[in-house]
């Protein structure tokens, strides 16, 4: 078998005791037969893993195999446990076909453990968009985690604006051969893959693994829930995450708890949304149950789409509904609960912002209960917007800037600390990077440091 190892090394999901690792098979990653996806002869293949404390995989070795199975799209999940807190551990996996590369993972920090934690949050990488130099700068930091807030993939038709080809399927995708094609171009990305290899993922999706602007289940079809099916395996097969889709639903909303420093409660805004809610009942009592209950300093949400109010000035909608200003009471319900140490991080929009949640946006007087930090996209073209006029418009909006990026942060029980870092092109590989903007809440407000608001 040629290398089958093209679409890299992942590892995800942390624990204090664990974390999953993964890799997918594919001897040609971009291959159309949807009876051959990533080229592979329809049979199982055996692969055999090893994880240890050390890259020469001499100490705290651990090993096994797992099956790669045709049905998955030869991905492999291999759930490790019983593994130390907050460990670095060096991991590969083997076929008769060769070696993968070497990837890095961390386990979670202990219950008891108040040391500070490192995490970057990214989103938004629409390929043909241009280069994810971004990713390389991300994996060189080599953060605790890395939080992805959605669109890993975009499943339109190639861009009008093309700085690389998607390649041999340029259309639409919406049948599972075609999103399985979609990830694997993704996927053969050497940055997206060190970024990968770099640090444990925690994702959550937002509407382009699927369709634009979808919510639940879309229009009831028999068609689209077909659809919906085939992207959902599609994700699962190529990330690493914990649980497979069954009868059609993917479990994504979960916690990730790190000591006693921060709670990471990381949501899912399509699945179980329809006109009245963003994220259906099951979702928010869970959701309000942990802000309420959780004996964690910092509790932090990790989700898709804008929080905060933004009244955009211009024509009509100044509102946007895909956003959380289209479910304003769910929203209030969970500012409501006045949790202590409340940050919400979120991308979609392509452009950096940083602002301070209230509990009545329409009250300048408004007690903050919280900070939001939106991360820009890592390629995905912005919109066209006036930044300076959406925050004259919206005075608990602190920061705009337009560059793409990613969030690198620091959490501890002092404080939390959020350095925007931008590139300054995508149209070319190798743009150095730097930061535009850093941020410092204690708990309520914002402090600015080196900002620059546009």
């Amino acid at each position: 078998m040629a290398n089958p190892f093209t679409l890299g090394v992942a590892s995800g999901e942390p624990l204090p005791d664990g974390v999953v690792l993964w890799t997918r098979l594919a001897v040609n990653p971009l291959s159309a037969d949807p009876a051959r996806p990533g080229g592979m002869a329809p049979r199982a293949v055996e692969v055999s893993w090893q994880l240890a404390e050390d890259e020469r995989f001499t100490q705290g070795l651990r090993q096994g195999t797992a099956q790669a199975l045709p049905a998955w799209a030869h991905s492999v999940h291999v759930r490790v446990s019983g593994l130390k807190a907050g460990t670095d551990y060096f991991y590969r996996f083997r076929t008769s076909g060769g070696q993968s590369p070497v990837g890095r993972t961390r386990t979670a920090d202990d219950p008891e453990s108040a040391r500070p934690v490192r995490f970057a949050v990214a989103g938004c990488q629409r390929y043909e968009h241009g280069f994810y130099t971004a990713y390389r700068h991300l994996a060189a930091e080599r953060p605790d985690v890395v939080f992805h807030v959605g669109d890993y993939i975009y499943e339109s038709r190639q861009s009008a604006r093309v700085v690389r080809p998607l390649g041999p399927l340029p259309g639409e995708t919406s049948r599972l051969h075609e999103y399985r094609q979609r990830y694997a171009r993704y996927k053969t990305d050497p940055d997206l893959q060190a970024a990968h290899a770099a640090a444990p993922w925690v994702p959550t999706w937002d509407d382009h693994e699927v369709l634009d602007n979808y919510r639940g289940r879309g229009d009831g079809s028999a068609a689209f829930l077909r659809r919906r099916d085939a992207a959902y395996q599609a994700y699962y097969e190529n990330l690493p995450i914990r649980v497979r889709p069954q009868g059609g639903n993917l479990q994504m909303y979960r916690r990730r708890t790190y000591g006693t420093v921060a709670d990471f409660m990381v949501l899912d805004v399509r699945q179980h949304r329809d006109a009245t809610t963003m994220l259906g009942a099951a979702q928010e009592q869970w959701l309000l149950s942990r802000l309420v209950t959780s004996p964690v300093r910092w509790r932090l949400l990790v989700q898709p789409l804008f929080f905060a109010r933004r009244f955009v000035p211009g024509p009509a909608p100044n509102l946007r509904g895909d956003s959380w200003d289209g479910h304003q009471a769910q929203r209030s319900r969970i500012l409501a609960a006045n949790a202590p140490g409340l940050a919400v991080f979120s991308g979609d929009v392509h452009n950096a912002w940083a602002g301070e949640l209230k509990a009545d946006f329409l009250d300048p007087g408004s007690a903050v209960v919280g900070a939001e930090f939106v991360g820009t996209s890592i390629t995905s073209m912005p919109p066209a917007t006036d930044g300076p006029a959406v925050l004259a418009a919206n005075p608990h909006l602190k920061f705009f800037d337009d560059h793409r990026g990613y969030l690198s942060c620091t959490v501890s029980r002092e404080e939390l600390r959020v350095a925007f870092r931008a590139v300054d092109f995508v149209d070319n590989p190798g743009a150095p990077v730097r930061t535009v903007a850093e941020f410092v809440t204690k708990g309520s407000g914002l402090t600015s440091e080196n900002t620059s608001s546009k």
